[in-house]
C-alpha cells in the first residue's frame, strides 16, 4: 500500500535546496558522496524528525519535533541525507551527512511499501540507545508534527540497531515500547542518532 509522505514545510525544502546548490555548503560538508555524484541532486522523500524524550509512567511515548530529513537522490539512489531545524526564525538548513543510516532508511521506506496498511511515514530518534527507527503512524491525514507514537503503530527499527533489537524487522509500539522502556535511561535520552 502507498506511504501517505507528508509534505515539508516550504522553508524546510528551500532551505535544503539553496544548501545543495551552494558549492561552499556542499564542500564543508565532508560527505564525500555529494562531492563527487555525478548529475543532479534532488531532495525527496521529506519525513519529519521525532525525538523520543520519555515515557511516561502509563507507556505513553511523549515526542517532539526536532527536523526535517530529505534523503538527497542522485539518478536511482539515495547517497546523502540533509537535516532541517526549527530556529526562532522558521526552517533553516542543519547539515547534509550519510552513512548506514541514509541506506537503511531507503530500504526500510521500500519495505513499508508492501505494509498491507497505509501509514504516514516518519522518524523516531531513542537517544538513550543511539537507535534510529521509521515510525509508521497509522493515521495518515494526522499532522506530522503532532502526535506521539500509537500502541498500534509500528516502528522499523534502522541498522544499525542496538544490540538485541533486529534491524528492518517491524514491531507493534505496543511490543516494542516496553522493551526501550527497560533499556532507556533518562539521562540517555539527551543524545541523539545522526
Amino acid at each position: 500500500m502507498p506511504l501517505h509522505v507528508s509534505t515539508a514545510p516550504a522553508p524546510a525544502l528551500r532551505s535544503v535546496l539553496t544548501a545543495l546548490s551552494s558549492p561552499t555548503a556542499v564542500r564543508e560538508a565532508r560527505t564525500p558522496s555529494l562531492l563527487v555524484a555525478q548529475g543532479p541532486l534532488t531532495p525527496e522523500q521529506p519525513l519529519p524528525v521525532h525525538v523520543l524524550e520519555r515515557i511516561t509512567p502509563e507507556g505513553v511515548a511523549v515526542t517532539r519535533l526536532t527536523g526535517w530529513r530529505f534523503l538527497i537522490r542522485c539518478g536511482d539512489r539515495a547517497v546523502a541525507a540533509a537535516e532541517t531545524m526549527l530556529t526562532p526564525d522558521g526552517w533553516a538548513f542543519s547539515h547534509f551527512f550519510e552513512g548506514p543510516y541514509v541506506a537503511s532508511t531507503e530500504r526500510a521506506l521500500r519495505q513499508a511499501e508492501s505494509v498491507p496498511q497505509s501509514h504516514q511515514p516518519r522518524l523516531l530518534s531513542v537517544p538513550g540507545l543511539y537507535m534510529l527507527t521509521l515510525w509508521l503512524h497509522g493515521d495518515r491525514t494526522a499532522d506530522a508534527a503532532a502526535g506521539h507514537p500509537a500502541a498500534t503503530d509500528l516502528l522499523v527499527p534502522l541498522a544499525p540497531a542496538p544490540p538485541g533489537i533486529a534491524a528492518h524487522r517491524p514491531h507493534r509500539v505496543a511490543e516494542l515500547l516496553p522493551v526501550l522502556t527497560h533499556r532507556v535511561t533518562p539521562a540517555r535520552l539527551q543524545r541523539s542518532p545522526a
